[in-house]
C-alpha cells in the first residue's frame, strides 16, 4: 500500500482546468503587475461574485503574504490586529506582523472563534496613547480548528467592530469549505456584506497558488497597491494568477473542488467515530482533528500521514487530517478501514 497522506490540502499541483487555461494563455502578450486584460476581467468576475460591483480585488501568492500586506495597510504605526489565540497570523506565520512593527492582541478562542464580549473587554482596556490601538479584528473561515461561522455569528462580530471601531477582515484560505460546510448559512455576498476586507483562497482549492483579496471598505482602497509593491506580493506576470481563478471560477469548480474535500473529510470522521474516537473540535469541514492514543498514532503512521495538533495528555494527541480537491476516494476508503480496525 502506498502511503495514503492527509498532510495538508495543498500538496496536488492544480486541478487540470487551471492547468488548461494557463496553458492557452501562455503565449499571449499581456501587460504586467495585474493590469492585464485577463486579471482585469477576472477582478469583475469577482466583485460579481460577491455582490461588491465598487470593491477592489487584488491578485497576491499566498495567505501569509496576504495577511501581512492587508493588515500593514490597514493600520497605522501604533495600531494593532486583535484575534483569536488560535489564529494563524499569531501562530503560524513566523511573526509576521510583528516584525512589521505591529502588536498583535489575542482573546481566548472558543472553537477557534473570537467572542463579542472578549473583544469589548480587550478594547475597553485600550483607551490611551500609553497602549497600542486595536484597530483590526483578524478570524479565519474555516477557522484553524476547522470550525465555521454562521451569519449571525459574523453579524454579532460585525456589530462588536462598529461599537469599537475596528475593521473586520477574514482570511479566506479555506473560504470554500466554510461555505461548502452543511453548517454554514453564509454566500460569497455575506462575506461583502459583513467584513471590510478578506480574501479568496485558491492554493488550497485547486490553484497551484493565489489568493483573491477583496477590498469592501471604501476607506481601505488608497495606496493598497502601494503596500503590495512595497510587501514584494506585486508580480509582474500577475496574469497567472489571473488565469487560474479565472478557470476554477467558470461554472462551479470552485465549490465542487470545496464540496469534493468536505465530502471525503466526512469518510474519514465517520471512520472515526465508529472507532469510538473522540475530537478535539467538531468540524464538518475538510479538517478532522480525532485524540488518538499513542499507539493508535503509530499504528496509522505506519501507513498514512498526518500532523500533530496538540498533546492532550502522555498518552493521547490531538492530531489533524486534512483532505483536498484532489483527494482520491480510494485512498480515503482505504483509511478509513484502517481506522475501524484501531
Amino acid at each position: 500500500m502506498h502511503l495514503l497522506t492527509f498532510n495538508n490540502d495543498y500538496s496536488e499541483g492544480a486541478h487540470p482546468n487551471v492547468l488548461a487555461l494557463l496553458e492557452k494563455t501562455n503565449f499571449d502578450i499581456l501587460s504586467g503587475y495585474g493590469r492585464d486584460t485577463l486579471s482585469l476581467k477576472t477582478h469583475e468576475r469577482i466583485r460579481a461574485l460577491v455582490g461588491a460591483p465598487d470593491a477592489q480585488v487584488h491578485l497576491l501568492t499566498g495567505g501569509t503574504s496576504a495577511n501581512l500586506i492587508a493588515l500593514t495597510a490597514f493600520m497605522r504605526p501604533f495600531e494593532a490586529a486583535v484575534c483569536a489565540v488560535s489564529a494563524h497570523i499569531n501562530g503560524h506565520e513566523t511573526g509576521a506582523l510583528e516584525a512589521a512593527g505591529h502588536k498583535i492582541l489575542t482573546v481566548p478562542s472558543v472553537h477557534g472563534k473570537p467572542l463579542p464580549q472578549d473583544l469589548r473587554a480587550l478594547c475597553a482596556l485600550h483607551t490611551d496613547e500609553h497602549v497600542t490601538r486595536p484597530r483590526v479584528l483578524f478570524i479565519s473561515n474555516a477557522t484553524e480548528l476547522g470550525t465555521v461561522y454562521t451569519r449571525a455569528e459574523l453579524a454579532a462580530l460585525r456589530a462588536v467592530c462598529d461599537e469599537c471601531g475596528l475593521y473586520l477582515y477574514m482570511d479566506g484560505a479555506r473560504i470554500g469549505s466554510a461555505l461548502a460546510s452543511g453548517e454554514s448559512d453564509l454566500s460569497f455576498t455575506d462575506l461583502a456584506r459583513y467584513c471590510d476586507a478578506f480574501y479568496i483562497g485558491g492554493t488550497k482549492n485547486g490553484a497551484l497558488l493565489g489568493e483573491a483579496m477583496v477590498l469592501v471598505n471604501p476607506a481601505l482602497l488608497d495606496g493598497f497597491r502601494h503596500v503590495i509593491k512595497q510587501r514584494g506580493g506585486m508580480l509582474a506576470k500577475g496574469r497567472l494568477i489571473a488565469a487560474q481563478f479565472a478557470a476554477l471560477l467558470e461554472g462551479d469548480i470552485y465549490m465542487e473542488n470545496a464540496r469534493h474535500a468536505n465530502r471525503m473529510a466526512d469518510v474519514l470522521r465517520e471512520a472515526f467515530t465508529d472507532a469510538g474516537i473522540p475530537f478535539l473540535e467538531k468540524t464538518t469541514t475538510n479538517q478532522i482533528f480525532p485524540i488518538l492514543t499513542n499507539a493508535q498514532c503509530a499504528a496509522l503512521r505506519e501507513n498514512m500521514a498526518f500532523q500533530d495538533q496538540e498533546r492532550v495528555d502522555a498518552e493521547r494527541m490531538a492530531v489533524r487530517f486534512v483532505t483536498s480537491w484532489a483527494t482520491r476516494e480510494e485512498d480515503v476508503r482505504a483509511a478509513a478501514a484502517l481506522i475501524r480496525a484501531l
